[in-house]
């Protein structure tokens, strides 16, 4: 029924009648449209001409919507998009896009591509600053228009910040949010000189005490814009930088719905959104075991060369050095019934508080005053025959000779470093009615891999054995958990230090058939090699460089757009993916021994749309079918006797298909309604059937998982949009329904539920529906133009559940929470939230 109604406001939201002149919308937006930066290397979607599912996000609805949101929600409401907070730190979220996770989308900030180069996330508190900057964003969903040697398989998001602006002046901006969010924003703008030089200056600074308990959040962001353009030239420079240092707690560990309910207000039946198993206090102050803290300042260079009329040459340089890591938990405390914190139970803590134990607070929160108790209470003088440390009191996570102890927990923090320098060229010819495109996209990532100390929670030391290069070493050095502390490659190392190489070269080509518009067709083709090297300096002893892998890949893709009048189009596009495999693919089991059966990942997808767009009236809609297949899945099986043995199943494949609207309707000069759906049938195809090895690599049987029509998880496959806007003089109202339905649990096919052709297939998780309020007021203050924004999200304070790490469906007798079995671990939406911004144009 709540599907039914959703369908229902869809269409009404686009069945207003009345008129308006389509100029009006800009006129709503023209006080906040911003300079995009400048580069031509940048492929952008021009609609009714580029025959792709293309959705803009403009500067205006940036800046209007985003307040205290994660950057990914800001696309929650275009066609294909799921994002969430996960746990719900500062830049914890995450987004999927057609189904597939942010590692099998391509996401690019003017030009540039930052999915990791090792597993292919995008870690957003990386980049908490580009809601800063950020000047639009295009949203290119299926192969996307890009040229880059390898597309992505669900889509390509391309960010654009600003350049450097024309015109003199500045901004300030004060927000506030709940939980003690602020944040001010500094813009100075030179404008243009009489010598073509132009200059943009951003300083931003931000904290929060998180709506999640202890995930207090602090960080800087600073954007600098250079641009020149020499008068009477045929050269275009731009020169930028970005970074956002940052520190936040987190909300790691998974939360069961049953503690949720254990933590609510009556500790019985309501919810606990905010409770956090990993926070706590240490001296009266929020403490966390797990801190993420990075800086990653990105500094681009673009120049843009018109050869002639005809002919152009732009080339994009970039380089990026990111440090930083998280921290989490160190230590056997499990052995210790008085520290034994992880994972978290609610009956053994109130055990251990009624038996004056534990070092757990009544609130289910961490008393981390207790935990440097016990650990001294556990440790005994150091007694063995590393010279200086004669009785101090040891910690370890498993030596126990000489008085070191491991029944303690330290915090330790594993840093993800790197070194990243790429540059991307494209020599574009026109010549009468074709367009011809040669490219070259290149690319060089080293990672670094490896765990410090961070914080010996009251012992002297903590004995390391690691590194089996060595017998054991005592470290003493804490490494502050401090993005702007950490700018080496720093610290005594723990538990592991490895080196990820990966180097990248990629071509491409592309010819265009441009009809004046009226009709485009477009054929593109890249091929690419991608080179693994792995270094470990702590496992691999007698072989700690790896030999180099090399990896060949490439795409093919067409299309074409018709444009049958004024009003109507219709387009299509096809293409087919080579996709290399990552880099655990090519190391499995954390060694330096290669893979020896890669294979790459094959990708095949067609799509067709059709739009319309009038002075009043815009509409745009698409199928598609995306095939990801050829992949690579091992587990273990227990045969029939008892025999045990290992199945590689090397063509799993899913498929993903669906329909997406997009609509816009101008019912007056001031009022505007908007709409969006997506539903999408995401599944598994067929069961899959492997051979089965023992472990002197003889086949032992066969293994089938048992996935046939298993829907794909950790996505909704429904959602749909409206909107409304409506300006009154100087105010402006909106309001946002969104409807989320099709949401089904994370889950890995090779997990045991898939083994029996009976199963339950994927849970199914309770639909729910948001919405959002927004209020503006623009007026003149002390001379200057200003604006005052409030948003409030979840206006209704639903209680949802926004995704489940746990696949376990309910069953006879079994507790239940909205029809879900309370012992999944999930993550529940954020509840009624508010920012509210003073903008002033100096």
């Amino acid at each position: 029924m709540k599907k039914v109604f959703a369908l229902l406001a869809f269409s009404a939201a686009l069945m207003a009648s009345a008129q308006m002149q389509q100029e009006s919308d800009s006129m709503l937006t023209q006080e906040l449209e911003e300079v995009i930066v400048s580069s031509r290397v940048i492929d952008v979607a021009k609609e009714r001409v580029t025959p792709v599912a293309v959705s803009t996000i403009t500067a205006a609805d940036v800046l209007l919507k985003v307040g205290n949101l994660e950057f990914p929600e800001i696309m929650n409401n275009t066609p294909g998009v799921y994002a969430t907070k996960q746990g719900g730190g500062y830049g914890d979220s995450r987004i999927s896009l057609r189904g597939f996770t942010q590692s099998n989308t391509a996401f690019l900030i003017n030009g540039q591509p930052v999915n990791d180069m090792e597993n292919g996330w995008v870690y957003w508190s990386n980049w908490q600053g580009l809601t800063d900057v950020t000047s639009s964003i295009q949203i290119q969903r299926g192969l996307g228009a890009s040229r880059l040697a390898v597309p992505s398989v669900g889509g390509t998001v391309s960010i654009f910040t600003k350049a450097a602006d024309r015109e003199a002046g500045g901004v300030f901006t004060q927000m506030l949010g709940n939980d003690g969010y602020t944040k001010t924003t500094a813009v100075h703008n030179s404008g243009t000189n009489d010598k073509g030089w132009a200059t943009s200056l951003l300083l931003t600074y931000w904290r929060g005490d998180g709506y999640v308990n202890q995930t207090q959040g602090e960080g800087w962001t600073y954007f600098a814009a250079v641009g020149y353009t020499p008068e009477g030239s045929n050269h275009q420079f731009n020169l930028t930088m970005l970074g956002a240092g940052q520190w936040h707690h987190q909300r790691s560990t998974w939360v069961s719905i049953r503690d949720h309910q254990n933590f609510g207000d009556d500790h019985k039946d309501s919810i606990d959104r905010r409770w956090n198993t990993d926070g706590g206090y240490l001296s009266g102050e929020e403490y966390n075991m797990r801190r993420n803290f990075y800086n990653k300042p990105l500094a681009t260079f673009n120049w843009d060369w018109d050869i002639s009329e005809n002919v152009q040459l732009n080339t994009s340089i970039y380089a990026s050095a990111g440090r930083g890591g998280g921290t989490g938990p160190r230590g056997n405390n499990f052995r210790n019934a008085n520290i034994d914190m992880y994972p978290f139970r609610i009956d053994l803590t109130q055990h251990y508080l009624e038996n004056g134990r534990g070092t757990r607070f009544p609130d289910g929160t961490i008393n981390f005053d207790a935990v440097i108790a016990t650990n001294r209470a556990n440790a005994q003088p150091y007694t063995g025959s590393i010279s200086g440390y004669t009785g101090q009191l040891l910690g370890s996570n498993g030596f126990r000779n000489d008085g070191v102890s491991r029944e303690v927990l330290i915090r330790r923090a594993s840093m993800n470093s790197h070194d990243w320098v790429g540059g991307i060229s494209s020599l574009d010819i026109k010549a009468d009615k074709f367009r011809y495109s040669l490219g070259v996209d290149l690319r060089t990532y080293t990672g670094y891999h490896y765990r410090v100390l961070n914080d010996l929670l009251g012992l002297d030391g903590y004995y390391s054995t690691g590194n089996r290069n060595t017998s054991g070493l005592v470290i003493e050095t804490e490494v502050a958990a401090d993005p702007f502390r950490n700018t080496g490659i720093r610290g005594p190392k723990i538990d592991y230090y490895n080196i990820g190489i990966v180097k990248w070269a990629g071509f491409n080509g592309l010819v265009e058939y441009n009809n004046d518009d009226q009709f485009t067709a477009v054929l593109q083709g890249g091929i690419s090699n991608q080179s693994y090297q792995r270094v470990d300096y702590f496992d691999q002893v007698g072989n700690p460089i790896s030999e180099s892998q090399g990896s060949p890949g490439g795409y093919a893709k067409g299309g074409a757009n018709l444009n049958l009048d004024a009003n109507n189009n219709v387009f299509f596009n096809a293409g087919y993916i080579s996709r290399q495999p990552l880099f655990d693919a090519v190391f499995p089991g954390f060694a330096n021994n290669i893979n020896p059966d890669l294979q790459n990942e094959e990708i095949t997808s067609v799509e067709a749309g059709y739009g319309f767009a009038s002075s009043t009236f815009k509409l745009n809609a698409n199928v598609y079918s995306t095939v990801w297949g050829n992949r690579f899945i091992s587990r273990g099986f227990t045969l029939d006797g008892g025999t045990q043995g290992t199945a590689q199943f090397k063509d799993v494949d899913v498929l993903h298909q669906g329909i997406e609207l997009e609509a816009t309707y101008f019912a007056s000069p001031d009022f505007r309604l908007k709409g969006m759906l997506s539903a999408g049938d995401w599944r598994y195809t067929k069961d899959f059937t492997s051979e089965v090895f023992d472990d002197t690599n003889q086949k032992v049987g066969e293994g089938t998982i048992y996935i046939k029509d298993a829907k794909v998880g950790d996505a909704a496959q429904f959602v749909a949009y409206t909107e409304a806007m409506y300006r009154v003089g100087d105010l402006s109202f909106d309001l946002g329904y969104r409807f989320v339905d099709g949401l089904y649990a994370d889950y890995s096919i090779v997990a045991s539920d898939f083994l029996t052709p009976d199963n339950a297939g994927a849970v199914k998780l309770p639909s729910y529906g948001l919405i959002d309020f927004g209020a503006m007021a623009r007026f003149d203050l002390f001379g200057n133009s200003a604006s005052f924004r409030v948003n409030i999200n979840n206006l209704l304070d639903t209680v949802y559940i926004a995704e489940s790490n746990t696949n376990i469906h309910a069953s006879s007798g079994s507790q239940t929470w909205n029809g879900v079995d309370v012992n999944n671990s999930v993550w529940f939406g954020f509840g009624r939230t508010w920012n509210a911004a003073l903008r002033v144009n100096l």
